[in-house]
């Protein structure tokens, strides 16, 4: 695997993707009034468990909270990657912190 490319904002598709040896990983997200909610990721199947989606994941949230957009993470592999970098907690509202269970693990 060659290096990381940078996490790009399709803002047309509502993706926010990277391109590793010609494939595209992805995280696709819609977007209401400066919230952003995740709904899916896709990694490429050779490319799971080698950082391309901690990767991706990291680089839509920085941009989340670079433009100061609220995060509402209903994809399952955002809220994971949330729960386990508590940094990112504070993009996420109260409420949706308790709806989502979005407690920080070790």
């Amino acid at each position: 695997m060659s290096d990381l490319g940078p996490v790009v904002d399709n803002v047309a598709d509502q993706k926010f993707g990277m391109t590793v040896d010609g494939l595209t990983a992805f995280t696709a997200y819609e977007r209401d009034d400066g919230v952003i909610v995740f709904t899916h990721t896709e990694v490429p199947l050779q490319f799971q468990g080698k950082g391309v989606g901690a990767a991706l994941a990291r680089g839509a949230l920085d941009a989340a909270r670079a433009e100061g957009a609220e995060v509402i993470p209903l994809c399952p592999f955002i809220a994971s990657y949330i729960r386990r970098h508590p940094e990112y907690l504070v993009l996420v509202s109260e409420h949706n912190r308790r709806r989502l269970k979005l407690q920080a693990t070790e």
